[in-house]
């Protein structure tokens, strides 16, 4: 089942600020030796950026976006009104409502434009990297072994007993 295509994730942020969360997505899929590239495009500032990064992500042999925003948090939706690619979106948490607004705007996509979700901030990053890593896995059998190695890992990590 091991496809000949490269697969490679794209992670983006809508803004600078967002990479302090954004850049766990990279030290996992380092870690899972999946290939990634990472850029900034805001929904709101940069809109033809987005559409063009969006219209073009499939040419691009991009496999699963990423997508990190905070506040009214339209990056994943949009992105994911442009391209069938999956698109998993990560809420930033904020200063005004913790992230709470982001993860709301990001889970309440209309039926027809799916945007996969998880949650608030460094963990929902961490969750987007290995569900990005799971989807491409379906066809990447090294892929899906790095992941199992980070799967046993975490489960050696659980002690048996307190201590």
């Amino acid at each position: 089942m091991q496809s000949k295509k490269i697969h490679k994730v794209s992670i983006v942020m809508g803004s600078q600020s967002d990479f302090k969360t954004m850049k766990l997505c990279q030290k996992v899929l380092k870690i899972l030796k999946v290939k990634f590239e990472t850029k900034i495009i805001s929904a709101h500032r940069t809109p033809n950026r987005m559409y063009d990064y969006a219209k073009k992500a499939e040419k691009n042999k991009i496999s699963v976006i990423i997508a990190g925003a905070g506040g009214s948090a339209h990056l994943p939706g949009m992105i994911a009104a442009i391209t069938t690619i999956p698109v998993i979106g990560v809420p930033i948490a904020n200063k005004k409502l913790n992230g709470l607004d982001s993860l709301l705007s990001i889970s309440q996509m209309p039926k027809g434009i799916p945007v996969g979700t998880v949650t608030i901030g460094k963990d929902g990053a961490i969750n987007a990297a290995l569900l990005s890593a799971s989807i491409i896995s379906i066809n990447d059998k090294n892929v899906r072994k790095n992941l199992n190695l980070w799967r046993n890992k975490q489960t050696r990590s659980v002690k048996k007993k307190p201590s």
